[in-house]
């Protein structure tokens, strides 16, 4: 999608501070991080949200959380780090496209807001 945000980070078309590509997923900083570590993982191929999975989806979901435990372990999150996907705008999504955020590098409360 042309006017995606996310999608043009991935195409290379916007500026991102990129910490991880590869054919099908790309990880870069939060430009408004929320932790001192705050990295998004997204698929390059557009998805709006977790509501718009498919079932043929399932291997790309799994290959973004592993692919955001390698960045974590990466970026030395050695005390631990919060995995947050947010969907539709009550969860808090606020770019329509799949991302997968890390957060670490303080300590994270329970609930989260």
């Amino acid at each position: 999608m042309t006017d995606c945000l996310f999608c043009q980070i991935a195409a290379g078309q916007l500026p991102a501070k990129i910490v991880y590509r590869s054919s099908d997923i790309v990880g870069f900083h939060d430009i408004s991080p929320q932790a001192p570590t705050h990295i998004l993982v997204i698929p390059i191929k557009h998805i709006a949200s977790a509501r718009e999975l498919q079932s043929g989806d399932a291997d790309l979901i799994g290959r973004m959380i592993f692919t955001a435990t390698q960045i974590a372990t990466d970026q030395h999150l050695d005390q631990g780090y919060r995995l947050v996907i947010n969907t539709g705008p009550q969860g808090g999504q606020s770019v329509d496209h799949l991302h997968v955020h890390i957060l670490g590098g303080r300590q994270m409360h329970w609930p989260p807001g």
